[in-house]
């Protein structure tokens, strides 16, 4: 029997949250090891773990894999979440990077200011309304199938459900102008997996608080305050 995956990471989301999503969402048991200080993210330096110097870190199937979409990818596709064919990943890459630039503009929401915190939700409600689920309301009600891609549950459908809940924890009201979001939105949430990792006590991360900024900037020597994305 082959050892669960292990995630080296923050005990936090950053980059390592849709990770564990995807995970989660395929019936995977994985185990986590939380940076903390300095000296582990130093050690992991040192023994060569860190490809490019960077978290997120997974250990799978006897590699050590590096860089969240090189990750991610392999998760989809040895779990049968990538599509039947390549046009299907094609598109499935295209919805995926979608998601991936909205939940970027939440990811950088713990490192800002008050002012800026405030300027971000405002421009994540703005990109998430106008430009990305104007975009998902349409392909529901275009192919009027439950999933994404292929009638099919894939990544790009798992992905979509973390963007919408991360963006509801900033405006709860935030998919009333999109039905059909709204349907997927419990549709998917009622699939065994996705509804067991969104249960108290799951492995899914609360929102960033300030213990997690504090400690992510300890590990990694940040210093500075980071700016709101355009």
């Amino acid at each position: 029997m082959s050892a669960k995956p292990k995630l080296y990471y923050f005990d936090g989301r950053g980059k390592m949250e849709s990770i564990r999503w995807l995970l989660a969402a395929a019936g995977v048991e994985f185990e986590e090891e939380f940076l903390e200080t300095r000296e582990q993210y130093e050690k992991l330096l040192q023994d060569g773990s860190l490809l490019f110097q960077q978290v997120p870190m997974v250990e799978i199937d006897g590699k050590k894999m590096v860089q969240t979409r090189a990750i991610l990818n392999y998760i989809a596709a040895k779990y049968n979440l990538y599509g039947k064919d390549i046009k299907e990943r094609a598109v499935i890459d295209m919805y995926v990077e979608g998601t991936t630039d909205l939940l970027g503009f939440l990811l950088l929401y713990p490192f800002l200011t008050p002012e800026d915190k405030k300027k971000q939700v405002a421009l994540t409600i703005e990109k998430a309304t106008k430009r990305y689920f104007p975009v998902y309301e349409k392909v529901l009600k275009d192919h009027g199938q439950d999933f994404l891609v292929g009638n099919q549950f894939s990544w790009a459908d798992i992905h979509l459900l973390e963007a919408i809940l991360a963006v509801e924890e900033k405006a709860p009201n935030v998919l009333a102008e999109f039905p059909k979001l709204q349907a997927f939105k419990e549709r998917i949430s009622k699939i065994p997996t996705i509804k067991k990792f969104l249960e108290p006590g799951s492995q899914r991360k609360p929102p960033p608080d300030d213990k997690y900024v504090e400690t992510v900037r300890r590990v990694l020597q940040m210093y500075y305050s980071l700016k709101a994305s355009n």
